[in-house]
């Protein structure tokens, strides 16, 4: 358990850990499954593993009846993956709180390599890589500068330990007093269903270092998990339908909290890893690999079709709480989605 004396890297680390998985539908129950042992055969054991289950009284008794050991408990708030966070966070007793995604596994030393972030005491909250684990094998024409699409991290991000503005939701770890200082995720900008929103966790970690300004967000890329990736999010509809979604959640965030700290991490990304990509998807195809060609496309098209859901984002009027949560859900319900999502 991570409790008491555990030594990485020659720091001492004291925190006792709760971890948190979100589940909405009994058709990801194998992989729940396969979640919810990777945490239980951690190197560094936590000290809970609760599942949150969104509105889903079946799959709740199904979690309370077959899995061992585990904290079950329901989504009291708003449906979606906000409320099922906030409800898990609600129930944990850890100092300490991770997030796995129930279509995740994580690595046997991924709980021990993000608390020995916490060594530094202003980092607040510590996350980790995100492996895309395709079950029909990556498009060639797929780029990796998109993995976001499919919740995975992506080129362009740190290859070594550093100070990020936010973290990807698969896999990331705060301390709990966080959310006691600012509250939890907020309602009407994450995913619900399979309706391909998101940016909450954006939206909180910008939140916390307004509250904290000398604060640190830790990448650890050393803490890997596995997010399986179907074959439903692996065309083009997913694609075109995740990028404009990604679209309007930014312009909700930047609306909240301005455009400076809404966009920072995305200017570096549109202005220097896009074109970057661009030119090796070129360059591969003059080496004979035409799906180079294919790559190039795939980053100028989500480009395009993500800042034409950041310019609807931003004119459309936001919900009376604040969040643009009933004018963001039914434009993404318009879009589409896998229902594998």
């Amino acid at each position: 358990m991570i409790d008491g004396v555990q030594r990485y890297g020659g720091t001492t680390i004291s925190l006792k850990a709760s971890v948190v998985i979100c589940a909405y539908t009994e058709a990801r129950w194998d992989h729940l499954v396969r979640s919810v042992e990777s945490v239980q055969r951690q190197t560094a054991s936590a000290l809970e593993v609760i599942v949150a289950v969104d509105h889903n009284d079946a799959l709740l008794e199904r979690v309370r009846t077959y899995l061992r050991d585990v904290v079950a408990v329901s989504n009291r708030d708003q449906r979606g993956l906000s409320g099922a966070r906030n409800s898990g966070l609600a129930a944990a007793r850890g100092e300490l709180v991770a997030f796995l995604d129930d279509d995740a596994v994580a690595e046997p030393d991924w709980l021990a390599r993000l608390a020995e972030g916490y060594a530094d005491p202003r980092v607040l909250g510590v996350g980790g890589a995100v492996v895309p684990l395709w079950v029909r094998g990556r498009p060639k024409s797929f780029p990796a500068e998109f993995d976001w699409v499919v919740g995975c991290s992506y080129e362009g991000m740190p290859e070594r330990a550093s100070n990020v503005r936010n973290f990807i939701g698969a896999n990331m770890s705060f301390l709990r007093e966080v959310f006691a200082e600012i509250g939890g995720f907020r309602s009407g900008i994450g995913r619900v269903g399979t309706r391909p929103v998101g940016c909450e966790e954006t939206e909180l970690c910008i939140r916390a270092l307004r509250r904290r300004p000398e604060a640190i967000f830790l990448y650890e890329p050393r803490a890997r998990v596995r997010h399986t990736v179907p074959a439903s999010r692996a065309g083009w509809r997913y694609f075109a339908s995740r990028c404009y979604s990604e679209g309007l959640s930014k312009a909700i965030v930047a609306r909240l909290w301005g455009s400076g700290e809404g966009l920072a991490t995305e200017r570096a990304y549109t202005f220097r890893t896009l074109p970057r990509g661009v030119v090796r998807g070129f360059a591969d195809a003059l080496r004979g690999d035409v799906s180079g060609l294919g790559r190039s496309a795939a980053i100028m098209s989500g480009l395009s079709v993500t800042t034409a859901g950041y310019l609807v984002g931003r004119v459309r009027p936001l919900a009376a709480n604040g969040s643009g949560g009933a004018p963001l859900a039914a434009e993404a319900a318009r879009t589409g989605s896998s229902p594998d999502a």
